[in-house]
């Protein structure tokens, strides 16, 4: 669980689906409270709710060093659904535009993948927690509005690996650059193969040289700490 001691820590927590980034950071802060610490604590790369994995959360001292551990190379696994689309991207929004995907190989689909290795410039959602003048996009786009002039920065794709193609459903693990939106990716995928497509899951499995495999569940975290605190008080 813990990559660093000392005068803080660097916590490497499984983050559940359906719990936000700041979610899990808010449980560990109360937590130290409850165990009578007053401590810091902040994450290094936000995970939108939907996706699970990796999350490194930085405590104390240690949070001065959270810019440098976000500017690391990303890896993740997950599964995009061909022949449909929808406006988020992911599973937040209905689909739409269904078409068949029955015409597609497998060489094809490795080919669409291959194609969108390299930098590239990259507009982040609508569907995004990006601030545009006060308001997150996504509480824009919750009420109908689109920001057409959203800010696109560089974003480098290392590799896309195709793992399995079980139509219309595409396993991959794709490692890649701070900042990179894997839905829109997913949904350039599906542009690329003229069928659309979306991200149906996602799975941060690490962040540089940091793995899921050492990382605990949130629970597991929690307890960690309040037994620490009471080894402490012995």
């Amino acid at each position: 669980m813990t990559a660093s001691e000392g005068d803080g820590d660097f916590l490497l927590v499984d983050k559940p689906v359906g719990w936000t980034s700041f979610d899990v950071v808010a449980k560990i802060r109360n937590t130290y409270s409850v165990a009578g610490f007053r401590r810091k604590v902040g994450h290094c790369g936000t995970l939108d709710p939907r996706a699970t994995g990796l999350l490194i959360l930085a405590t104390g001292k240690k949070t001065k060093q959270i810019s440098n551990l976000e500017a690391l190379d990303k890896v993740y696994e997950g599964t995009i659904k061909l022949g449909v689309m929808t406006e988020s991207h992911d599973t937040e929004t209905p689909e739409y535009g269904e078409c068949s995907v029955v015409h597609l190989g497998v060489e094809e689909i490795k080919a669409a993948a291959a194609a969108l290795e390299g930098k590239r410039m990259q507009k982040p959602p609508m569907h995004s927690a990006v601030w545009h003048k006060g308001k997150r996009l996504y509480e824009l786009a919750r009420k109908g509005k689109h920001v057409a002039e959203r800010k696109a920065r560089e974003i480098c794709v290392n590799s896309f690996e195709v793992l399995l193609v079980d139509l219309p459903f595409v396993h991959f693990r794709m490692d890649v650059s701070k900042g990179a939106y894997i839905r829109v990716l997913a949904h350039d995928f599906g542009q690329t193969l003229g069928v659309g497509g979306y991200l149906v899951s996602l799975r941060r499995v690490s962040i540089g040289e940091y793995s899921i495999s050492d990382a605990k569940s949130v629970a597991e975290t929690v307890e960690s700490i309040l037994h620490g605190a009471n080894d402490s008080a012995k």
